[in-house]
């Protein structure tokens, strides 16, 4: 179909997080969700940078096969410790693993996004890196903080947003959203670079 040149293209989130859809809720524009069907297994030898951007642009691309004629956003998160990439832990006993080889250390935050039109062939990607600063953890700590926050569907097993922040030391990113898992700024680069008006 045809786009008329006077109608803003319509935006798509191919993502199901909802902190993601939060974040991208601050832009005012509205925009669709749709569920990448992506596998995110990483490949040998991958290193938690390669392995997020590869994974936003593969979520971006599936996604603007079903809305060809709109913009679509792709994102993906890979907590980096010390070169091994660290997902979302999915269960208590693993988020426990995750914060203990955590506790004291520095973890590097990989967050991409990628921004993709079919149509128009339009294609970007780009990678915020966050550095989080862990303080020594006690196990009592780790163990309270989970029962708290749950934070299973978190890369990193912590949410910076919520009760999580108590966790840390120091956070440095030039593009503060990224940890939460949307880097805002490079996304609305992107997207006024893709045709849209923001803001």
């Amino acid at each position: 179909m045809h786009q008329s040149p006077t109608l803003p293209r319509p935006l798509v989130l191919g993502s199901t997080s909802k902190y993601r859809r939060e974040l991208l809720a601050r832009l005012q524009f509205p925009f669709e969700v749709a569920a990448p069907h992506v596998d995110e297994t990483p490949q040998p030898e991958e290193s938690p940078r390669d392995l997020a951007l590869r994974l936003a642009l593969a979520k971006a691309r599936a996604v603007a096969e079903q809305y060809p004629g709109a913009v679509v956003i792709g994102s993906d998160q890979v907590a980096d410790l010390d070169g091994q990439p660290l997902g979302k832990p999915g269960s208590h006993e693993r988020a426990t693993q995750q914060l203990k080889a955590m506790s004291g250390k520095t973890v590097i935050f990989q967050t991409a996004v990628a921004v993709v039109c079919q149509e128009t062939g339009f294609e970007a990607v780009d990678l915020a890196a966050v550095e989080v600063k862990f303080r020594p953890l006690q196990a009592a700590e780790i163990e309270r903080y989970l029962l708290a926050e749950q934070p299973y569907d978190c890369a990193g097993s912590a949410k910076s947003e919520g009760l999580g922040i108590s966790l840390l030391e120091a956070i440095q990113s030039d593009d503060p959203t990224a940890l939460v898992g949307l880097p805002l700024i490079r996304t609305c680069q992107m997207l006024r670079a893709a045709g849209l008006v923001l803001p």
